[in-house]
């Protein structure tokens, strides 16, 4: 900054003093009594009191010990300017005489500063105790830490031989002409994500002879000149954390040398130069606990209705079905309605063109469906199911064939029957009777084909616990279902359910005692795939989540155990346990993009987990 152009800035006519009101200060110099310090001269206090009480108006500059205004290198450290305008009666009528001083002293104490400002120049940064500089170079062994201190103009920097073994966030800050950084032969074991920030000019970077098995995803972010990378000699577990390397190393303009992998065993000497992001599966799932439902249930199902979806819960101890629907604001389920009934085992919805219908089985009181009036608003009962052939109902399944509305109630009592119903247009009645006196604890419906058949046909699955489930294939020509086989060496079945892989049929077989087991349709008969030890369990629930197929098996005496299909080997592989007690049914529930397991309990709270997908290479 220019000081002339501050001098001409200042009013020259300000510059005139009236000599009348000022004493001649060659006189004060003559009694002694100013003073020389190094900003010029300046009146003493006292000298000012003894002009106030002669009269007239005294302006002038004085300093006096000021340590606020200037730091201990100002070369007139401890002074301040001040300008004390005194004035008396007489000065009143002198008028403004004292303002061209202030504009002086205004002026000094300005130029004063910007003199001070100019002449100070930060001190050159030393080249650190365990370094070695040239002009552009520096060279540091046996260093405990990267030393903040390196020269800015270096363009090289070597770091050999230390003992540090972290490098943390902005560790080479303040170097903006680094070129070249060679960090080797140490024993470098992690690195921040922004370790490097900062250096745009760096266009060699070696990390060659260390101990790093990892690198943080974009390390190498925001190095725009970077030509040249040295990764050698390090020992790399080429993990999902790693995939990112593999992904960047596919894109980069820079020249890598090759590197290559130590870890897991299956990639052990491989060159990670060499692998692609589908070598990595780093996409997993879990299920995360979402919401408590204070109550304990049996069945859980759900069904869409007037484009809403909707859970249904059977409670046992309340005998209600209690219906929610999900809560766009508050993001959870609540209450929609109920029906109110006495030992409700089943509540299962069907829903016939536009019309909601809900089958409530009850073990005491009998059995009902029920309508729903939309006009009212509310659950009407319009029919009562035969108390004769359905006597203790312990499943219920609806399905659809030829345009026609079927539902089979699986009866679990000596005197009862296994009944199919069919809508007439204006309620179910009995359509069929498969067999009498199994105590029947479970029914499946699903669709196989039949060597040499090339179109699957409707089968239904009894699950009993006095015989082996027995299947059942539906004839076209008599419009009913009739016993074709049994599936051998299964006793003490107490459930089965189906799931479809790339067009094969499996199904699940639950046993409370034994091992449940894993078995795929072969064309004429199911064939054993997988054996699971499941001692106590009365669940054993395939469910597809998107492309994510499920097995959950649920356990009196365990754990809750989550499997998932792994499509090479075929068979279900454990990943995680939940906390469920005494479960009995897992129900998917989708909403809004959202997915959801609704875990029943006989004896504890009914719980709902969150699907969530998890990532482990971001």
């Amino acid at each position: 900054m220019q000081v002339g152009s501050l001098l001409q800035q200042l009013d020259p006519s300000h510059l005139t003093v009236p000599h009348r009101s000022l004493p001649p200060s060659s006189a004060l110099l003559e009694r002694g009594e100013a003073h020389e310090s190094a900003a010029g001269p300046c009146f003493e206090k006292a000298e000012i009191q003894r002009q106030r009480k002669k009269g007239g108006l005294l302006c002038d500059l004085f300093l006096e010990p000021d340590n606020h205004h200037l730091n201990s290198r100002s070369p007139v450290h401890g002074w301040g300017y001040f300008l004390d305008c005194m004035e008396s009666e007489r000065s009143k009528r002198m008028g403004n005489a004292c303002i061209p001083l202030k504009r002086i002293a205004y002026f000094l104490c300005l130029l004063s500063a910007l003199l001070l400002t100019e002449g100070k120049k930060p001190a050159k940064p030393k080249c650190p105790a365990v370094c070695t500089c040239t002009k552009d170079n520096a060279l540091c062994e046996n260093a405990r830490s990267i030393p903040r201190t390196v020269p800015p103009d270096v363009t090289s920097l070597l770091f050999t031989s230390n003992s540090f073994d972290v490098i943390s966030d902005d560790a080479f800050i303040g170097l903006p002409h680094l070129e070249y950084l060679f960090i080797e032969n140490n024993n470098i074991k992690s690195i921040s994500r922004h370790t490097f920030r900062g250096l745009k000019s760096l266009i060699h970077l070696s990390l060659a002879n260390n101990n790093l098995q990892t690198l943080p995803k974009d390390i190498f972010k925001g190095l725009d000149s970077l030509t040249n990378v040295d990764l050698r000699g390090n020992s790399f577990n080429c993990d999902c954390k790693l995939k990112w390397l593999v992904e960047w190393l596919g894109h980069t303009n820079a020249t890598v040398e090759d590197i290559y992998c130590e870890g897991p065993p299956e990639y052990k000497k491989r060159k990670i130069n060499s692998l692609s992001s589908k070598d990595f599966d780093c996409i997993i799932t879990e299920f995360a606990k979402s919401q408590d439902l204070p109550y304990q249930s049996l069945s859980i199902d759900t069904f869409s209705y007037l484009n809403d979806e909707y859970v249904v819960i059977a409670q046992p101890f309340t005998g209600k079905c209690i219906f929610l629907e999900w809560d766009h604001v508050e993001k959870t389920f609540r209450n929609y309605d109920n029906i109110t009934g006495t030992s409700t085992v089943v509540c299962k919805p069907i829903v016939i063109e536009t019309q909601l219908y809900v089958i409530v089985a009850q073990l005491f009181g009998g059995s009902h469906i029920y309508k729903r009036d939309s006009f009212a608003n509310k659950f009407i009962k319009i029919q009562d199911i035969e108390i004769l052939k359905i006597r203790k109902p312990n499943d219920i399944e609806t399905f659809k064939i030829e345009n026609n509305w079927y539902f089979v109630v699986a009866d679990s009592s000596k005197a009862g029957f296994t009944t199919i119903y069919k809508w007439n247009g204006n309620g179910f009645y009995s359509h069929q009777s498969l067999h009498a006196w199994y105590r029947d604890t479970d029914v499946e419906y699903l669709e196989i084909v039949r060597t040499p058949q090339t179109l699957r046909t409707p089968h239904l699955i009894l699950s009993s616990s006095s015989q082996r489930p027995v299947i059942y294939q539906w004839n076209k020509a008599t419009q009913l279902f009739t016993n074709q086989t049994d599936i051998p060496n299964m006793e003490d079945v107490y459930a089965v359910k189906h799931f479809s892989v790339k067009g094969d049929v499996y199904i699940c077989l639950t046993r409370f005692i034994g091992d449940s087991k894993v078995m795929k349709w072969g064309g004429s008969s199911f064939q054993d795939i997988q054996r699971i030890p499941s001692r106590g369990s009365m669940v054993f629930q395939p469910l597809q989540i998107n492309n994510y197929q499920y097995a959950i098996l649920g356990s009196d005496y365990s754990f809750t155990q989550v499997f998932n299909w792994d499509s090479e080997k075929a068979t279900f592989v454990k990943f995680q346990e939940l906390n469920v007690q005494a479960p009995r049914s897992f129900t998917h529930v989708s909403i809004n993009k959202r997915n959801f397991l609704f875990a029943s309990s006989f004896k504890g709270n009914t719980q709902i987990y969150k699907h969530v997908i998890v990532d482990l290479s971001a």
